[in-house]
């Protein structure tokens, strides 16, 4: 692994440094909105967000270069500046349109959806068809110029808010199991279409079931190929599962972590000055650091022209790991004030620790659950068979 970043890396920080420094104004809250977004489109015509993404679609226009991406990363997260959207339009729909979408499909749905206007949602669970995705039952069928879909989907993030959905219909329904899905784009406003919030235990209803009742999509709404649906789902949840407890996520949560742990009291002295507080911390530390130097040693492997291979599966399931251990000790620290759901008027931000911790193996299923990771890895990563009993 070389970390040496040179000459070039190091007058690349000090230019983002000075942008940042003349363009960034930190705002109040009624105007921080509007001015995070003007911010963004500024700095990806300069070219430091979204560089992966042409000009053309309102992106950066640069070749991948991961270490650039992360110095930009630091050095906005420095100033407290706005960097790319997190989101499942940015993180999972545009890398996807990218590869498999039409030359209108980029022109009319990325720029919007990088800066915000568009926001997405992911229909691709049903009840009884989570971790065997290949196995849903949404059916789609072309009648005129329009796609008629029929069936439901769950575990819908956001669909609450969202303009639109990317989905997984099943449009060939005597094709093999894996064959006859497509990927529909579809209006969130569409007639038919019913969204039934599902509450959490801790209180939120981010999660939805989402019916369709004869919802219609234009023909021309299909990323790829008729029936070839399941191979671009597979690029979409390659994305997913990169953006999941990645590093800097990580680090914001040790960090956050540590600020609870000066601040909570117990027998008189800050937990953060018990030996056994600052052992659990010591073992977070040392799954922090391999975590990121894993992603950076694949960082200088791909800046290298060299494959990763096997490691970059195990990021997903790594970072997930670590995140269960966040929030055991969060647990901890917390005590008996975990157990208390809001009270009337209490904000989010005041539950933010009991909020991560009741949802923290959720992440263990999102983009796939851990199992299913681990399988993937053996299968695909390490060559083993998929059935032992064959061997």
């Amino acid at each position: 692994m070389d970390l040496d970043t040179g000459h070039a890396y190091e007058d690349f920080r000090q230019e983002v440094r000075a942008f940042v420094a003349r363009t960034w104004v930190m705002p109040d809250d009624a105007s921080r909105a509007a001015a995070e977004r003007a911010f963004r489109m500024r700095a990806a015509e300069a070219g430091y967000l979204y560089a992966y993404v042409p000009r053309d679609y309102g992106g950066g226009g640069g070749s991948h270069d991961p270490l650039k991406s992360t110095i930009v990363r630091e050095e906005f997260a420095r100033a407290g500046a706005p960097g790319e959207l997190d989101g499942i339009g940015t993180r999972m729909l545009v890398p996807t349109l990218l590869a498999k979408g039409a030359d209108w499909q980029k022109e009319k749905f990325i720029r919007p959806t990088l800066f915000g206007d568009f926001v997405w949602c992911q229909g691709y669970s049903e009840p009884g068809s989570g971790s065997d995705l290949a196995s849903i039952k949404t059916k789609a069928e072309l009648m005129g110029d329009d796609w008629v879909i029929n069936g439901s989907k769950i575990w819908t993030s956001s669909a609450h808010r969202a303009d639109f959905m990317f989905v997984l219909v099943r449009t060939e329904p005597d094709a093999a199991k894996h064959q006859g899905i497509s990927y529909l784009l579809l209006d969130m406003t569409s007639p038919g279409i019913t969204i039934r919030p599902l509450r959490q235990m801790h209180g939120d209803a981010d999660f939805n079931q989402v019916f369709f009742d004869d919802v219609r999509t234009p023909a021309h709404w299909i990323v790829g190929e008729r029936g070839g649906g399941w191979n671009v789902s597979r690029v979409t949840v390659t994305f997913e599962r990169a953006a999941i407890n990645g590093p800097d996520a990580i680090d914001d949560l040790i960090e956050r972590l540590k600020r609870l742990a000066r601040a909570t009291r117990r027998d008189g002295r800050p937990l953060m000055e018990r030996e056994d507080i600052i052992q659990a911390f010591g073992v977070l530390e040392g799954h922090r650091l391999a975590h990121r130097y894993s992603v950076m040693r694949q960082n200088s492997m791909d800046r290298a022209g060299q494959n990763p291979g096997v490691a970059t599966l195990v990021n997903k399931l790594y970072g997930t790991d670590i995140g269960l251990k966040i929030a055991e000790l969060a647990q901890e620290l917390l005590g008996d004030g975990n157990l208390l759901m809001p009270a009337e008027g209490v904000t989010r931000e005041n539950m933010d620790w009991p909020y991560w911790i009741m949802r923290s193996l959720g992440v263990t299923i999102a983009g796939g659950t851990s199992n299913i990771q681990r399988n993937i890895i053996a299968e695909r990563g390490l060559g083993m068979p998929r059935d032992t009993s064959q061997q």
